[in-house]
């Protein structure tokens, strides 16, 4: 099946942020002068993916919702600041050959959970903005990634679309959307392959998988 238009993660799918997040993350609560939370990279992969109020819930239960947002504030400015400073952006092997390749033939998104200004940063530090047509971000909407999806499709995608992410959430929410998924599973999580349209090792093998 030919794709005219392919949506993207970000985190897991497109670069690995982990480490560089779980230092600003852990740097943001010894500032705000909470205890050390001892968070790690490896935990950061199991709640990549969903939105920043659960992640929040997630790791820190203990603290009344409005403490729980001020401190989420600052883990998403000191993030900004830490991923900025880094002189090599994490990304997977061969992500911007792939996406230059792609954008020859296929028109190109970005959809995550994020914060706003993430995708934005993301594009900046990889030089990748020439290549995606549209962006949309919970941190923008406060809607789930499906109804992003549905967003970015309704006021820009005419013909065929699919989204690629890799983890399961990221497949709920194409169906949600109603698209086939495509499962990175070089990535963080982990999905049902007989409900993915396909499922890709490397970016490499995506090219001739859509065209």
């Amino acid at each position: 099946m030919k794709f005219e238009n392919i949506i993207f993660d970000v985190d897991g799918t497109l670069w690995d942020t982990t480490k560089t997040v779980a230092d600003s993350w852990n740097y943001a609560v010894e500032a705000l002068g909470y205890p050390p939370a001892g968070i790690t990279g490896e935990q950061l992969k199991n709640e990549f993916g969903k939105t920043m109020d659960v992640i929040a819930q997630d790791l820190f239960p203990h603290l009344p919702l409005d403490q729980r947002d001020i401190l989420m504030e600052a883990c998403c400015r000191y993030e900004d600041e830490f991923l900025e400073e880094l002189e090599v952006p994490p990304l997977y092997p061969d992500i911007q050959e792939t996406i230059a390749t792609l954008s020859k033939n296929h028109r190109l998104f970005i959809v995550s959970n994020c914060q706003s200004g993430y995708i934005e940063l993301f594009l900046r530090k990889t030089g990748l903005e020439k290549y995606i047509t549209d962006i949309e971000c919970f941190g923008n909407t406060k809607k789930t990634k499906g109804e992003n999806i549905r967003l970015v499709i309704g006021r820009n995608i005419p013909g065929s679309t699919c989204y690629v992410g890799d983890t399961a959430g990221d497949q709920t929410a194409a169906a949600y959307a109603g698209i086939p998924f495509i499962f990175a599973s070089y990535g963080f999580g982990q999905v049902s392959e007989e409900d993915s349209f396909a499922s890709i090792s490397s970016i490499r093998e995506l090219p001739d998988l859509v065209k």
